[in-house]
């Protein structure tokens, strides 16, 4: 898969994204129920990550997975456990969840489900400011304790990067955890 890596920076000790989601759409009239319709071209990563979040196509965490296990992980040291993003809709199998199992496997890393993400609160659309989504996650995201002894480098993975107010917010939970070192993250795709 050919990626067009981007350096995020935050309250993380590194991060990247693989990505942008969509590099263009074009507004191509109404269907019949009224609604717009738009052509749109996706990036590699982009379209992947739309099929497999949005489809239900499963075969895309495979080379998903692999572009982040070659052009992310070299960049990391020493990662001790990768933790998926919590999920904000329930479903009953997690895109963001399958990618970590399938990195960890590929990269012999153990994943571990060490957030929780609380329901209810506003939905970060209805949020103006990064500011405002920050707080309103940090009181829904919560570390559970799931990890052996010591301090481990820990990577953090979504499927997309928009203001970084989810990421911020998970990695300031995951910065409090004793057990956590050093937090990387990655996203499949920026907006």
């Amino acid at each position: 898969m050919k990626v067009t890596l981007k350096e995020i920076h935050g309250p993380w000790h590194a991060g990247w994204v693989l990505d942008k989601h969509v590099l263009s759409s074009t507004y191509i009239g109404d269907n019949a129920w009224g609604h717009p319709q738009f052509h749109t071209l996706r990036s590699e990563a982009g379209e992947a990550s739309f099929q497999l979040k949005y489809r239900g196509d499963w075969k895309q965490v495979e080379p998903l997975a692999e572009a982040l296990a070659s052009a992310v992980f070299p960049k990391l040291d020493a990662v001790g456990f990768i933790v998926p993003m919590p999920a904000s809709n329930v479903r009953q199998r997690q895109p963001v969840t399958e990618l970590a199992l399938d990195l960890g496997r590929k990269v012999n890393t153990p994943v571990f489900e060490s957030l929780t993400k609380m329901p209810g609160g506003p939905a970060l659309k209805d949020l103006h400011t990064k500011e405002e989504k920050v707080a309103s996650l940090a009181k829904r995201i919560a570390v559970v304790d799931c990890i052996n002894e010591g301090r481990w480098n820990v990577l953090l993975v979504d499927d997309l990067y928009d203001s970084g107010a989810s990421m911020e917010a998970a990695c300031n939970a995951l910065r409090k955890y004793a057990k956590v070192d050093n937090v990387y993250v990655a996203a499949l795709t920026w907006k």
